[in-house]
């Protein structure tokens, strides 16, 4: 199995390596993706700045010092910014604008290590709070804001939760950074989760045990796409578990995280050069999809 896996993923990282091209030289630890109406959105976490953009400009259009953000994430009209830094979430408009900022949930307790958010499909959407950047204890969470402003708990007690996307049978599925597992959960219509159950383990695809998942996204063929902190691969895993590919960017430390575009034929992935220490700069590059 590790050999045939093997040889399956050499072929096609040589081939996605092909027509690489590089939309951002100089992004500061680039993560959080998203493309919305065309625009490349993503945040830059040492640059405490969100970025897009527009297939020919990058624009800076949001800065908070010290927020540390990780993703940005469409919230009907509006954006949802992880501050990783600060504890924080932000909600903030297309122009720029902060509209509404929160540090802790319904219940009073505080939002650690805020990382990466879905849409909802209604407004709102969920976040990943990952909490201490160690492998223990294991306090991560995940919480629901919904469009009337509710920020509440929907699940616990997961071990880094990180990278975050409903999958085309509905469930969400949340990648476990330091357990190196997918784990996914049944979702209600007022956005709480249960039936939680393990996806897929990394090992089992024949990743390194220590390999990092970082950020998750369903690509334009149905499949997972998962995005890797440790090494400059991008996973792709279809519906039922099973590895399909990884895809081999420009040399780099880590591509945490990816989003495609609107066409399907271009996969946007966040790349890190410099994982050593601050600023930690990287890349914004595109990949033709095969």
């Amino acid at each position: 199995m590790r050999l045939k896996l093997a040889a399956l993923l050499l072929t096609t990282s040589s081939a996605l390596a092909d027509g690489v091209t590089v939309v951002d030289p100089a992004a500061f630890f680039p993560e959080g993706p998203v493309v919305q109406e065309g625009k490349l959105y993503y945040a830059q976490y040492s640059g405490n700045v969100a970025s897009v953009w527009d297939g020919t400009t990058k624009t800076d259009f949001w800065k908070e010092d010290g927020c540390g953000p990780s993703a940005v994430v469409p919230m009907g009209a509006n954006f949802g910014i992880t501050c990783y830094d600060n504890g924080t979430l932000k909600v903030i408009s297309p122009a720029g604008e902060t509209v509404a900022s929160y540090d802790k949930d319904a219940s009073g307790q505080a939002l650690q290590g805020p990382n990466d958010g879905t849409p909802d499909g209604k407004g709102g959407a969920w976040f990943t709070l990952s909490g201490p950047w160690t492998p223990g204890p294991v306090v991560g969470r995940i919480v629901h804001l919904a469009a009337d402003g509710t920020l509440t708990e929907v699940a616990n007690d997961l071990n880094y939760p990180n990278g975050i996307v409903i999958g085309a049978d509905g469930r969400l599925y949340v990648n476990e950074s330091y357990a190196g597992t997918v784990t996914s959960f049944a979702v209600a219509e007022d956005g709480t989760l249960s039936d939680r159950a393990s996806f897929v383990h990394l090992y089992q695809l024949g990743e390194d045990p220590g390999v990092f998942p970082d950020g998750i996204k369903v690509g334009p063929n149905g499949n997972f796409f998962i995005g890797l902190n440790s090494v400059a691969a991008v996973i792709e895993v279809t519906p039922d578990g099973t590895a399909v590919a990884t895809r081999h960017t420009f040399e780099s430390q880590g591509t945490p995280n990816m989003t495609f575009s609107a066409d399907g034929k271009t996969m946007y992935v966040m790349a890190v050069d410099n994982e050593g220490g601050a600023p930690y700069e990287g890349r914004v590059l595109a990949a033709p999809l095969p």
